[in-house]
C-alpha cells in the first residue's frame, strides 16, 4: 500500500470509531451500551416530570389560608432540597443498592461513588435511572406537609420529611421497584408510585394530622375557603403534565408502553376531574375550580399503580370510579373523623392509590385490554398480592411514621406557638418570630 492509502485507511476507521456508538465497560467487566433513544427519552420525561414539583407546591399553598401561603411554599421547597441531597448521598442506594436479601438495597451506591453503565434490566444509563427515580423521593415527603398544614413548625416538618424519606420511602421504593420481595416474591404491580408514593404519603399524612391536632377555630366539617383558586389551577395543571411524564417514563424505554401509560393516565385523570364535579354540582349545586383540582389528584393516584398495565377504556373507569370514591372519602373524613388533614392528602392521595393498587388485579387481565397476568397469576392470586402490598406498605408507614414524629419533636416542637398560628406563618406577617427552630 502506498503512504497515502494508509493514510486514508487510518483516516476512515478513526472516523468510524467516533461515529459508532461508544461501549463502557460495566463494574464487573462487562461491555454494557446504553440506548440512545431510551436514554433521550427518558431524561425528556424526567424533565417533564420535574414540573409536577412546582406543581404540587403552588397546588397546596393555593388552598391554604393567605396568612400561610408562603409557609406551605417554602416547606415544599425545602423538602424538594433536602430529599435530593439524601436521595444522592444514600437514599438511592438503599431504594436501588444491590439487591440482597430482598428489604433494603445494599450500599455499592451510597454519594452514587460506584453507578453502573447501563441500569441492570433496562437500556438506560444509571445515572439516567437515578435522576427519574429522584422524582418520586421528592414528590411523595412533600405530599405530607399538605396534611400538616397551617400548623407545623417548619423544623420539624423538614426533619421529619427527611426521616421519613430514608425510613418509610426507601424502604418501599426498594420493596416495589428496586427488586424488592414485594414485586418479586409477592408479585405487587406498582406501575408509577400509587403504592409507594400516594398510599405511603396518605396514611403518614393522617398520622400527622392526627399528632397535630385540629387547627385552631377549624371545626369539624368545616374546610378553608382557598385563597388563589387561579393559583391552584395553574399548579394543577403542573401536576397533571408531570404525572404524564412519571407515567410514561416509567417504561423506561421510548416504547408503546410509555404512549400507552400516557394515555391511560391522561384519560384516567380526566375522568376522576369530570366525576368530581359532578358530584359537586349534585351535592352543593356548583362545581368549582378547586373541586377539578382535587379530581385530578384523585386521578393520579388512582392511575399511578395501573397505568401501564391497562387500557385506556379500563383507565377512564378507574379514573371515574376513583374521582367518586375520593370525593366520598373526602366528605367523610370532613365530616365524620375528629381528624384535620388539612388539604386531604389521606382522603385524595391515599384512597386513591391504595383503590386504584387493588382494582389493579382485575384491570390488568386481557379480557378488559390489559397487558395480562405475569406467569402463574390470576385475578384472585393478583388481588392477594396487591392486598399484601397495600397492607404491608400501611402498616409500616403507620408505625414507622409514629416513631419518626416523636424522634423530629425531640429536636424541634411539633407545632408552631398559639399566636404563631392565630397571626400566620408567613414572612412578610409575622417576621421572623414565625421560622423560630427553637
Amino acid at each position: 500500500m502506498t503512504r497515502l492509502s494508509i493514510r486514508a485507511a487510518r483516516l476512515t476507521v478513526a472516523l468510524v470509531m467516533a461515529l459508532a456508538p461508544v461501549a463502557a465497560e460495566a463494574q464487573d467487566g462487562r461491555l454494557d451500551l446504553a440506548d440512545g433513544g431510551d436514554t433521550a427519552w427518558l431524561l425528556g420525561a424526567t424533565l417533564m416530570a420535574m414540573l409536577a414539583l412546582p406543581g404540587l407546591a403552588l397546588f397546596q399553598s393555593a388552598r391554604v389560608r393567605q396568612r400561610n401561603a408562603l409557609s406551605m411554599l417554602l416547606q415544599c421547597c425545602a423538602i424538594f432540597a433536602n430529599a435530593s441531597v439524601l436521595w444522592v448521598v444514600v437514599g438511592y442506594t438503599l431504594a436501588f443498592g444491590n439487591v440482597g436479601n430482598g428489604w433494603l438495597g445494599q450500599g455499592n451506591a451510597w454519594m452514587l461513588i460506584a453507578l453502573g453503565n447501563v441500569r441492570d434490566g433496562t437500556g438506560v444509563p444509571e445515572s439516567a435511572f437515578v435522576l427519574f427515580e429522584m422524582v418520586f423521593a421528592m414528590f411523595a415527603p412533600a405530599l405530607i406537609a399538605g396534611a400538616a398544614a397551617e400548623r407545623a413548625r417548619f423544623g420539624w416538618i423538614v426533619l421529619f420529611a427527611s426521616l421519613w424519606s430514608l425510613v418509610v420511602l426507601a424502604p418501599v421504593m426498594h420493596w416495589a421497584r428496586g427488586g424488592g420481595w414485594l414485586a418479586q416474591g409477592v408479585g405487587t404491580l406498582d406501575w408509577s408510585g400509587g403504592i409507594m408514593v400516594h398510599l405511603s404519603a396518605g396514611v403518614s399524612g393522617l398520622v400527622v394530622a392526627v399528632m397535630l391536632g385540629p387547627r385552631k377555630g377549624i371545626a369539624r366539617g368545616q374546610g378553608v375557603v382557598p385563597h388563589a383558586p387561579a393559583l391552584g389551577f395553574g399548579g394543577t395543571a403542573l401536576l397533571w403534565i408531570g404525572w404524564l411524564g412519571l407515567s410514561g417514563g416509567s417504561a423506561l424505554a421510548a416504547s408503546d408502553d410509555a404512549a400507552a401509560a400516557m394515555i391511560a393516565m391522561h384519560v384516567g385523570v380526566a375522568g376522576a376531574a369530570l366525576a368530581w364535579l359532578a358530584i359537586e354540582r349534585m351535592t352543593s349545586g356548583r362545581p368549582t375550580l378547586t373541586g377539578f383540582g382535587n379530581g385530578v389528584m384523585a386521578g393520579i393516584a388512582m392511575l399511578a399503580p395501573a397505568a401501564g398495565y391497562v387500557s385506556p377504556g379500563t383507565a377512564l373507569l378507574l379514573g371515574l370510579m376513583g374521582g367518586v370514591t375520593c370525593n366520598l372519602a373526602w366528605q367523610f373524613v370532613r365530616a365524620k373523623l375528629p381528624i384535620d388533614d388539612a388539604l386531604s392528602v389521606f382522603a385524595i392521595n391515599g384512597i386513591g392509590g391504595a383503590l386504584g393498587a387493588m382494582l389493579l388485579a382485575a384491570a390488568v387481565s386481557q379480557t378488559l385490554g390489559g397487558v395480562g397476568y405475569a406467569e402463574g397469576m390470576n385475578p384472585v392470586a393478583q388481588l392477594v398480592a396487591q392486598s399484601i402490598g397495600v397492607v404491608i406498605v400501611t402498616m409500616w408507614s403507620l408505625v414507622a411514621t409514629v416513631i419518626l414524629a416523636l424522634m423530629a419533636s425531640l429536636a424541634f416542637p411539633m407545632r408552631v406557638s398559639e399566636d404563631a398560628e392565630r397571626e400566620g406563618l408567613d414572612l412578610a406577617s409575622h417576621g421572623e418570630k414565625a421560622w423560630n427552630f427553637d
